[in-house]
C-alpha cells in the first residue's frame, strides 16, 4: 500500500481570537511533560466543523514561545489530506494483524517534532485519508506539552458533535483554559530528571502488537484474583498487573534472573481533585505519575499481589495530590531512580475516554492503534465493540518474543 498526499493547509479558527486570550499560560502539569509530538473523508465538513471548534479550543491554533506560553495568533493547525490505493476493509484486515500498517497514515511530520524546533510545529498536526472505497483514516499528533490524552480525546469527540450536528460556534463551550491560574509554572531545574535526547531513542528498534481480551476472559480473571484481594479490583487494575507480571517474566527469562522493575502509570487528575472542582474541564495536562516498584525477595509475584500493590499505590498518589503542593507532586512522579539493573515501563489506561463515541457523522470508528513508539509501554483503551480491552504493547524484538509465550499472555489474551 502507498499513501500519496493531496494538499496540506492550515486550519484557522472560524472568528478571529479576542487580544486578552492571544497568551496562553502553560501549567504546572504542563512544564514536567515530555515535548513530543504523539500522533493518534468528507472533507469539507472535517474543514468547516474544525474551522468552528477551534474558535473555543483556541490555543490548539497557536505555537510556543519561549516563556512557558503559546502565542494564540490563529496560526492553525496543520491539515494535510491523503489517499491510499487501497480498500478500507483491506487496510483493516492487515491492520488488526500488523498495528504498524497504521502507522502509513500518521502524519509524517509528528516523527520529526523534537524539542529543537518545537516553536516552529504546529500543537495539533491532523491527516485524513481517504480509501478507494470512500472510507475515511483520521489520524491526529498533537504536542503533549500543550495537552494530555484526555484532553485530546475530548476535543476529537466534541469536534464530532459539532461536525456531525453541524452546532454554530456560540453553542461550542465544554473546556476551561484558566489550569495556569491554578498550577503555575515555576523553576523545576533542579527537581526534574534529563530528558532521553532524540538520537538516544529505541522507538524504530521496537516490535509493537494489539492484544485483545474479551468480557469472559476479564470475568475468569476476576475469579482467580478476587477473592484473594480485601477490595473489589477493576478491569484495569487486573489486567494491568497481568501484563506487568508477564514483562517481567520475560526480562528473567532474557537475562537467567529475577530482576527488580518499576512501572509508572499516569493518573487523569482532572476528575479525582476532590478540593479542586474547578479543574475537571480544564485544557492542558492534569495528570501525573505513580511508580511502582517490584523488588525481588521484598514482593512476591503472585498475581493478586500485583493487583493490590496497582491498587494502593494509585490510590495513594491521588490522596496525596489531593492535599499537597505541585512541588511535593514532582518529587513524588519523580521517584523513579533507575540503574541498568532496573527495568523500566509504562502502563497506561484510556479506558473510558470518550475514544469510540467520536461520530463525525458516518459512524463511530472502527480501529484505533497509537502511533507513538516507546520502549516497554502498554496503552489500555476499550474495545471498538463488547466490553472487552485491547492492549497496545510496545517492546523490544527478543523481549516481545518471550512475552507472547508467557503462559497468562496465552491463557487470557487474542492476538
Amino acid at each position: 500500500m502507498e499513501v500519496e498526499i493531496i494538499s496540506t493547509k492550515f486550519i484557522k479558527p472560524s472568528l478571529p481570537t479576542p487580544n486578552h486570550l492571544q497568551n496562553y499560560k502553560l501549567c504546572f502539569f504542563d512544564q514536567v511533560t515530555d515535548e513530543t509530538h504523539l500522533p493518534l473523508a468528507h472533507e469539507e465538513q472535517l474543514e468547516q466543523s474544525l474551522s468552528r471548534i477551534l474558535t473555543h479550543v483556541y490555543p490548539i491554533s497557536g505555537r510556543f514561545t519561549e516563556d512557558n506560553s503559546i502565542s494564540c495568533q490563529d496560526q492553525g493547525v496543520k491539515f494535510i489530506k491523503a489517499k491510499v490505493n487501497s480498500k478500507l476493509n483491506e487496510f483493516l484486515e492487515k491492520a488488526h494483524k500488523d498495528v504498524n500498517v497504521s502507522l502509513l497514515c500518521w502524519p509524517q511530520d509528528s516523527w520529526n517534532a523534537e524539542a529543537s524546533n518545537l516553536f516552529a510545529m504546529p500543537v495539533v498536526i491532523i491527516q485524513i485519508t481517504e480509501f478507494e472505497c470512500g472510507g475515511l483514516a483520521l489520524s491526529i499528533s498533537h504536542a503533549h506539552i500543550a495537552m494530555d490524552g484526555y484532553s485530546t480525546f475530548t476535543f476529537i469527540n466534541e469536534w464530532s458533535k459539532v461536525c456531525r450536528l453541524k452546532i454554530p460556534v456560540e453553542k461550542i463551550d465544554f473546556m476551561s483554559f484558566e489550569l495556569a491560574d491554578v498550577f503555575p509554572t515555576r523553576d523545576l531545574s533542579k527537581l526534574l530528571l534529563p530528558r532521553i535526547p532524540a538520537e538516544d531513542r529505541v522507538e524504530s528498534k521496537l516490535v509493537a502488537k494489539r492484544l485483545y481480551i474479551n468480557e469472559d476472559s476479564i470475568s475468569r480473571l476476576r475469579e482467580e484474583v478476587g477473592d484473594l484481594c480485601t477490595f473489589k479490583p477493576s478491569r484495569v487494575e487486573m489486567i494491568m498487573a497481568l501484563v506487568w507480571r508477564a514483562i517481567i517474566r520475560a526480562s528473567e527469562k532474557k537475562h537467567g534472573y529475577l530482576r527488580r522493575s518499576l512501572m509508572n502509570i499516569p493518573i487523569n487528575l482532572s476528575t479525582r481533585l476532590i478540593s479542586l472542582p474547578q479543574v475537571e474541564k480544564s485544557f492542558g495536562n492534569l495528570g501525573v505519575d505513580a511508580p511502582l516498584k517490584f523488588i525481588p525477595g521484598e514482593n512476591k509475584v503472585e498475581l493478586h499481589e500485583f493487583v493490590t500493590l496497582i491498587h494502593d499505590t494509585v490510590k495513594d498518589i491521588i490522596i496525596t495530590c489531593d492535599k499537597t503542593s505541585p512541588e511535593d507532586i514532582v518529587f513524588v512522579a519523580q521517584d523513579w531512580g533507575g540503574s541498568d539493573e532496573v527495568d523500566k515501563c509504562t502502563s497506561a489506561s484510556l479506558c473510558k475516554f470518550p475514544i469510540q463515541e467520536a461520530d463525525f457523522g458516518w459512524g463511530k470508528p472502527c480501529l484505533m492503534h497509537f502511533g507513538s513508539r516507546h520502549d516497554q509501554v502498554c496503552w489500555l483503551y476499550d474495545a471498538e465493540c463488547g466490553n472487552g480491552i485491547c492492549v497496545q504493547v510496545d517492546l523490544k524484538e527478543d523481549y516481545m518474543h518471550l512475552f507472547e509465550c508467557d503462559n497468562d499472555i496465552k491463557d487470557f489474551f487474542q492476538f
